[in-house]
């Protein structure tokens, strides 16, 4: 024990420091791996791309590519309009927290909801749209929420893209529930699962989404104190990386004390 004290009291201060700086970097930078699933569900693509050219139709019947829409961040949802399960909750559930959420629509968001029934039709998504809208305790630009139908081919283009699997059976879809933020570089951020959203897990997901390289920033700095729990499926205040950064901080100043305790001894 004393010869690992008197390691530290001698080891020099700047080597200390950089040490540590070492530490941290490591710390604030890591980034989870998340492991992929096979067959109907969720296969996450964190960090990859959507496809821009994939063409798919508005809810005007108007011939659109993917990439074109994306300006800037962007909440991706995977349903089909006549699904008698949990489309209409997890749709219900996106309304809710729009409501409820610290970002301007239209401004810091879009959102574009994709169907993944090749039998749904722009006439039907007009509808959709229309009627979601008009359940909005806000004002959302109406050209800032886009409700996309498209062929087989398009839709299995843009659900793989983004990881999103689902099954036909007969005139039903075995498929997941899930919100999925972009970049406007259409880098996929995160998915945020179920049918009920907090509008925190919501707000810091489009912050991640509008670093479209997702380098350092403020956001940064709050993302290092919350980090996301796959299991739970949202975002919590990350004790142990703090508390371990409190404890490296605690020992560099304590071993900076003795350094200096022993100079002024010696001298």
């Amino acid at each position: 024990m004393e010869i690992i004290i008197k390691n530290i009291i001698f080891f020099p201060a700047r080597q200390v420091f950089f040490f540590a700086l070492l530490v941290i970097s490591a710390a604030f930078f890591a980034t989870p791996a998340f492991a992929e699933d096979e067959g109907p569900g969720i296969n996450e693509r964190l960090g990859q791309t959507i496809d821009p050219n994939i063409i798919l139709f508005d809810e005007n019947g108007d011939s659109v590519m993917f990439g074109d829409l994306v300006d800037k961040p962007l909440i991706l949802a995977f349903v089909y309009y006549n699904c008698p399960g949990i489309c209409t909750p997890l749709l219900n559930g996106l309304l809710k927290v729009v409501d409820q959420v610290d970002r301007v629509p239209g401004e810091d968001y879009k959102i574009i909801t994709v169907s993944i029934n090749e039998d749904d039709t722009p006439k039907v998504a007009q509808q959709k749209k229309s009627n979601h809208l008009a359940q909005l305790q806000q004002d959302f630009p109406p050209d800032q929420w886009h409700w996309l139908t498209g062929d087989s081919a398009g839709i299995a283009k843009i659900t793989q893209s983004a990881g999103f699997g689902f099954q036909r059976t007969g005139d039903d879809f075995a498929h997941g529930a899930a919100l999925i933020t972009v970049s406007g570089e259409l880098k996929i951020a995160r998915y945020l699962y179920g049918i009920s959203f907090n509008p925190f897990d919501l707000k810091l997901a489009l912050i991640e989404a509008s670093e479209n390289r997702f380098g350092p920033s403020i956001a940064k700095v709050i993302k290092f104190c919350f980090s996301y729990d796959p299991e739970g499926r949202s975002y919590v205040f990350n004790v142990t990386r703090i508390s371990g950064i409190g404890i490296l901080l605690t020992l560099i100043a304590f071993a900076l004390y003795l350094r200096k305790t022993s100079v002024k001894t010696q001298s």
